[in-house]
């Protein structure tokens, strides 16, 4: 396994939302790199978990203005990818 992959998926995301997808649609969500594309992350995710990717849909998450006190800021952006597998295929959680 090349390091370039594990560079460009980042973490999962759960959430109620993401587990109802993963559960219900065999869809499964993870931060990745803000400068990699669609085929980057198929491939990525094809070659970390050995698995058959049908579709990949990516969203610019948006920084968001937080206040803690008089103090405010704002969140880190990101983006998130949304990976459909093909049927009968699971992620394998170690």
């Amino acid at each position: 396994m090349h390091t370039k992959y594990l560079e460009i998926i980042k973490a999962p995301i759960i959430t109620e939302k993401s587990s109802n997808d993963q559960s219900n649609y065999n869809k499964y969500t993870f931060k990745v790199d803000t400068k990699s594309n669609k085929t980057e992350i198929k491939e990525a995710v094809q070659k970390i978990f050995g698995v058959k990717v049908l579709e990949v849909q990516t969203i610019n998450v948006k920084p968001k203005k937080k206040r803690v006190g008089r103090y405010s800021g704002f969140t880190k952006k990101y983006k998130k990818a949304i990976i459909t597998l093909e049927p009968g295929q699971t992620l394998e959680t170690k």
